[in-house]
């Protein structure tokens, strides 16, 4: 996602460009017990391939769409896809980006405390 909306704020943007991708409205209503909008997150690699990542980094969940269902083929039973902002652009293990912004699946992200101000 790049900051190309003029005076229109990056995510409501970004949510006007994704919803036109999908053809459809991105979930607002938030799952019990998936991770709060804003909560700190880590996006890590998967340990059995070179990716989905180059690397290991921090961010945050974003309120721009609520987690929705995993139905990939090879997700976890119950596993949620969270849109997170990222602290720096960063790119896939594919060489794609940078990226500011991605639909990661759960499995790929871990609670990290908020940093001290």
């Amino acid at each position: 996602m790049t900051d190309s909306s003029g005076s229109v704020p990056a995510d409501v943007g970004d949510r006007q460009a994704i919803e036109n991708l999908l053809g459809r409205p991105l979930s607002r209503t938030w799952p019990t017990g998936a991770w709060a909008p804003g909560s700190r997150v880590k996006v890590v690699r998967d340990p059995d391939w070179d990716g989905p990542w180059q690397a290991e980094f921090s961010g945050t969940i974003d309120a721009m769409g609520a987690p929705e269902p995993n139905e990939h083929v090879q997700a976890l039973s119950g596993e949620l896809l969270y849109w997170v902002t990222f602290d720096t652009p960063q790119y896939d293990s594919g060489g794609g980006g940078p990226y500011r912004k991605a639909q990661i699946w759960g499995r790929y992200l871990r609670a990290e405390p908020v940093p001290e101000t």
